[in-house]
């Protein structure tokens, strides 16, 4: 912000007298000019022959640039409205302050007052606003010629700029200081005025869904507990109309097709320091898909192959969204089959009676026009390669307008662009089309540092460096160091998405992690190399072979005083693992026939042995599932998981072995479950070969204003990590070698806060063994499954 202006202040009236000294002469030239052309008796219009023009009163303005303005040139004859119009251009030029014009005889003598240049632009009292963000809002510029009506429109842009903020109640006063030789400074007052917020957002005539899980959809939100650091929570026209639409795209996903938002209604607290929004909205009733047919218009085409191909069935909730990917799977099986240019229709047949809806997906031949090129502008730095691999189209394709408009969703959801518009004109034939992509960048780098807190590693620092768009090529790389009391670690993360130009994701991890936990009796020391390769095996499984170099070490503390077992491991040194794996996912979470429900699986195996100093087969596998029940007020989730370890060669140690923690199983310290050495105090815990573990959990609303953030959890985890297969436990007192469940029950708070979201678990463990070491409390990140 600028301060400490000095000189003589015109005040906004200086500015009227400026504009209405303009209309007062403009007003006197036309009395003027009536009376030039007004007969007193009946003759003929008057007519002016100037042979001389002498102007005066311009010192930046040349003569012949106002004669070029007023449209008039020495010698020339003009009637009185003519001479009256050379007036008027030159009064609109916005360049005088006053014009007059005086003819004598064949002489026009014009005057005229410049308006002044613009010195120097500040704002005074805006600090909601930084100076570039309202230079960035007006017209007015230094150095040129200073308008009135323009800084009253700048004044008006500003006072906008201010609402968008939540500040209704702003006010913007253009005042002007003279200077010398023709110059002013425009000053823009502010006076800010208090920040209005949304105070309560809700609906009426909504059955299906309540108040609260219809808030979660908008992208408006009410004023909560961090209202300097949430800047949705002000009125904004455009975002509510925004809002309007993802409420229709939030039933329309699940079956009401006859949504309509009636009308929006803001209304002002009595306090006047906030604002009521209201949506009246009109739900109807909720289809389901009956019957799912498929014809063909085309010859050679059997409508019976494609039929296989829907995997809508009937008794399924209605979803655009499911008929569109039945749609890009037909289309791609005609693709596959030499079919160009199919195209698939789907008719919606409405039932009423049943509240249903038919699908026919009729096949026909579509207009035979191509792809001639696609146009890219814009792209500063992200290269052209990375935007056209977003189409599945290239030149000389067939075009595919249902092609083009997913393409242009993964342009965007590449999270590159501030902006990406996607369209297509016709090219240099009417059988041809130009796709035009006009994209804005957008910042894609990120550094953070952070604090973080755990109950099992103490207070830690996080610096991470984040570049989604490594040099403009569509990569990811990602720097990282975390400190703890009791934990180091440092990494760097590389992915290429598209190697060799195809759907392959190559990746590279480099991880360094030093550990001295308490919870453990000896330090580890590990380095891990790991490169991959991630591909499709189909629409929701992805299947990634990888490489792992691991050298791990467990050292022994100042004053060690560990077992038999864990002192024979420690005496072993670094050991060194060379595996090949691989790891299969299927996912529905984002995909799946029911917005609502999803699952995950993974299985994933890793072979050591291909040199290095460890033999062993790992072999993990996790199912988890979520859904929404009781109007989406309430998710559930559970999952199942599990893993063995199969060791041939080398020291099965155990930084080797499983060492279940609390994203396992809650309610124990790291390592809290498992083979325990008793021979010694510290009662070293030693992992197991074999663990299996099941959560369940419950999350639903707290009855708290749901701008807080805050819901509440219950869940029960059940578990058990046994055997010690391939170990020399002679010496030690080994005790849960063959294993036992142990049972946990708890209460979670979860807080959706911006700093990251917190969980904090108070658990008890209904059963459990008399050397298990459990926690009734422990404070985590909140993860889904």
């Amino acid at each position: 912000m600028n301060r400490g202006i000095s000189g003589v202040r015109s005040s906004k009236r200086e500015l009227s007298t400026i504009i209405k000294t303009g209309l007062r002469a403009a007003g006197f030239c036309l009395v003027l000019s009536a009376a030039w052309v007004a007969p007193t008796h009946p003759v003929m219009a008057q007519q002016f022959t100037l042979s001389t023009i002498n102007i005066e009163g311009n010192a930046r303005v040349g003569d012949a640039a106002i004669l070029t303005r007023a449209g008039i040139a020495r010698g020339q004859t003009l009637s009185a409205g003519e001479l009256n119009a050379a007036f008027q251009r030159l009064i609109d030029s916005g360049l005088f302050e006053t014009v007059n014009f005086d003819p004598q005889g064949n002489t026009l003598r014009i005057t005229v007052v410049e308006f002044p240049t613009i010195n120097r632009i500040s704002f005074e009292g805006n600090q909601r606003l930084d100076d570039d963000a309202l230079a960035a809002a007006i017209n007015s510029n230094e150095r040129r010629v200073f308008n009135p009506a323009e800084a009253e429109r700048d004044a008006g842009a500003i006072a906008d700029a201010y609402a968008n903020e939540g500040r209704l109640a702003a006010k913007v006063t253009p005042t002007i200081i003279r200077r010398s030789d023709n110059r002013v400074d425009l000053v823009f007052e502010i006076f800010e005025g208090d920040n209005i917020e949304i105070e309560r957002i809700s609906f009426v005539g909504n059955r299906a869904y309540s108040d609260r899980r219809l808030r979660r959809v908008l992208e408006s939100k009410q004023a909560g507990l961090f209202r300097a650091l949430v800047r949705r929570d002000t009125l904004v026209a455009d975002r509510v109309e925004f809002d309007k639409q993802v409420l229709r795209d939030f039933y329309l996903s699940r079956g009401y097709i006859d949504f309509r938002t009636n009308s929006t209604n803001a209304q002002l607290t009595e306090e006047r320091d906030g604002y009521f929004l209201v949506f009246n909205v009109q739900e109807g009733q909720r289809f389901k898909f009956g019957e799912i047919t498929v014809s063909s218009d085309v010859p050679g085409v059997e409508a019976e192959r494609y039929q296989e191909i829907a995997k809508i069935r009937p008794g399924v909730v209605y979803s655009p969204t499911l008929v569109e990917n039945d749609i890009a799977r037909m289309e791609r099986q005609a693709l596959r089959d030499g079919v160009d240019f199919l195209r698939v229709e789907p008719r919606v047949t409405r039932d009423d009676r049943n509240l249903a809806l038919n699908i026919e997906y009729v096949l026909s031949r579509g207009p035979r026009v191509f792809v001639e090129r696609i146009d890219i502008e814009g792209n500063t730095t992200t290269l052209d390669q990375v935007i056209r691999r977003q189409f599945t189209s290239v030149e000389g394709d067939p075009f595919n307008p249902r092609e083009i408009r997913e393409s242009a969703e993964r342009i965007r959801a590449l999270g590159y662009f501030e902006t990406a518009e996607v369209n297509a004109r016709e090219g240099s034939s009417p059988d041809q089309v130009v796709i035009d992509v006009d994209v804005e960048e957008a910042p894609t780098g990120s550094f953070s540092f952070g604090a973080s807190f755990s109950n099992n590693d103490g207070i830690g620092f996080a610096i991470r460096f984040a570049e989604e768009n490594f040099l403009g090529r569509g990569q990811q790389l990602a720097l990282s160091v975390q400190t703890a009391e009791e934990s180091r670690r440092y990494g760097i993360n590389f992915v290429e998405p598209a190697f060799l130009g195809r759907d392959l994701a190559f990746g590279l991890r480099l991880d360094i992690a030093q550990t001295d936990s308490s919870f453990t009796t000896y330090d580890t020391d590990r380095f891990l190399l790991q490169p991959s390769l991630t591909f499709p095996v189909g629409d929701n499984s992805r299947l990634q072979i990888r490489y792992t170099a691991e050298n791990s070490e467990m050292q022994a503390r100042e004053t060690p005083a560990n077992g038999v077992v864990i002192g024979n491991e420690i005496a072993v040194g670094e050991q060194f693992s060379s595996a090949i794996g691989y790891e299969f996912t299927y996912d529905t979470r984002f995909s799946g026939l029911d917005p609502n429900s999803g699952i995950l699986f993974q299985f994933s195996q890793d072979l050591a042995g291909l040199g290095g100093d460890s033999e062993y087969l790992k072999t993990t596998a996790r199912l988890a599932g979520e859904t929404k029940v009781f109007g989406e007020e309430i998710t559930l989730r559970a999952s199942l998981e599990g893993g063995a370890l199969a060791w041939q060669g080398g020291t099965n140690r155990a930084v080797d072995r499983f060492l279940l923690d609390t994203n396992i199983i809650r309610g124990f310290e790291p390592g809290g479950i498992g083979p325990r050495d008793l021979s010694v105090s510290n009662e070293d815990p030693l992992g197991g070969n074999l663990y299996v573990a099941a959560r369940f959990e419950a999350e639903f609303p707290l009855g708290l204003p749901e701008e807080y953030g805050i819901t509440g959890g219950i869940f029960y985890d059940v578990g058990n990590l046994w055997d010690l297969s391939d170990v020399n436990t002679a010496g030690g007192t080994i005790v849960g070698e063959g294993g036992s469940f142990r049972h946990v029950i708890g209460f979670a708070i979860l807080w959706n806060t911006p700093v990251g979201p917190l969980r904090f678990n108070f658990t008890d463990a209904i059963k459990k063994e008399e050397f298990d070491r459990d926690q009734t409390f422990e404070l985590t990140l909140s993860t889904t499954f």
